[in-house]
């Protein structure tokens, strides 16, 4: 970070959790914004580029969860830790399947805290660039730009289509439940999430009756099998 304090999001809808963490925080090296919510922590977002966020899971509106899942199905990496009062076991993987690298259950030490996040930010610091693109077959997908293109080709992509392939990029070769490809906050069925996933076949199988890439993992969802 060239000497420069690493920039932290706190967001949660509890003022005196967000400020005794900032404080906290603050005191040991960080520079820390705040936000009230999802909404708030996006539109600090489009401006400034945050190190990590921590992010409560039980907010009023849109939830922790929710907004955790938009972030990475638009290709955002931010490192992400979890706080939430809900401590089992389902509660941590739920957490953790929206793609946060950690989650912490309330209350909580202080300095527990501060560990989990300096192990965050040490593994992200010596982790590989994420994949700017990923091929199969004839095509080659431009995570960032949502650009797909067969044997050089522009495919045209809806919106859906677009976030859909992205979401499976950044995860390609894993199972990506179809809860984890709804849009959070629209009607959307595992149902529909199949039927995008059949259109989108057709952009890029051969075969989409019999597909090579866009495969479906039984009991788990979908994975882009990419070369």
């Amino acid at each position: 970070m060239n000497g420069e304090p690493q920039h932290l999001l706190i967001v949660d809808d509890d003022r005196r959790i967000r400020e005794l963490i900032k404080g906290f925080l603050a005191e040991n090296g960080f520079l820390i914004s705040t936000a009230a919510s999802a909404a708030e922590a996006r539109d600090k977002m489009r401006g400034l580029e945050f190190d990590l966020i921590v992010l409560d899971v039980m907010m009023k509106g849109e939830t922790g969860l929710e907004f955790a899942r938009t972030l990475r199905a638009s290709g955002n990496e931010v490192p992400m830790l979890m706080l939430s009062a809900l401590a089992e076991t389902e509660d941590r993987i739920k957490g953790l399947a929206t793609g946060s690298d950690d989650y912490l259950v309330k209350p909580f030490e202080p300095r527990e805290l501060l560990l989990r996040i300096q192990s965050i930010l040490r593994r992200r610091a010596v982790a590989p660039e994420p994949l700017a693109e990923v091929r199969f077959g004839s095509c080659v997908f431009h995570i960032e730009r949502g650009e797909l293109r067969r044997d050089g080709a522009m495919v045209k992509l809806t919106l859906r289509e677009r976030e859909l392939l992205r979401a499976l990029a950044l995860k390609a070769g894993e199972p990506v439940a179809r809860g984890d490809l709804m849009q959070p906050g629209a009607e959307e069925t595992a149902r529909s999430v199949d039927v995008q996933i059949n259109r989108l076949r057709r952009k890029i199988e051969a075969d989409p009756a019999q597909p090579l890439f866009l495969q479906t993992v039984r009991g788990a969802g979908y994975a882009l099998l990419a070369d």
